[in-house]
């Protein structure tokens, strides 16, 4: 559903977006030295779909992890994603645990 091009890194807003029907869903973020700090997840009511959810964090994770950053999820709903990956949880910084 989530093709890594329509993934977009909004420098200037610290958010990563993704449109979808007109619609903007986006993971706003705070980057520091080698960490990046997902503290919020914003998906419209019209294409909250818990499929798309997963997919868009999961696009957004291997992005992050293409850059060799650690993940630290502020975001109740980004920490649940990553409780439920096993996969995502070596992206977290040393020591800490969710």
């Amino acid at each position: 559903m989530i093709d890594a091009a329509e993934l977009i890194d909004n420098d200037f807003l610290r958010q990563f977006e993704i449109k979808i029907d007109n619609h903007l869903a986006k993971i706003e973020y705070s980057l520091q030295e080698r960490k990046i700090f997902l503290t919020k997840l914003i998906i419209p009511e019209e294409i909250n779909a818990e499929d798309f959810s997963k997919e868009f964090l999961s696009a957004v994770f291997e992005q992050i992890e293409e850059r060799n950053l650690s993940v630290v999820p502020t975001s109740p709903e980004i920490a649940k994603f990553v409780r439920s990956n096993r996969k995502y949880k070596r992206m977290l910084p040393v020591g800490l645990r969710i």
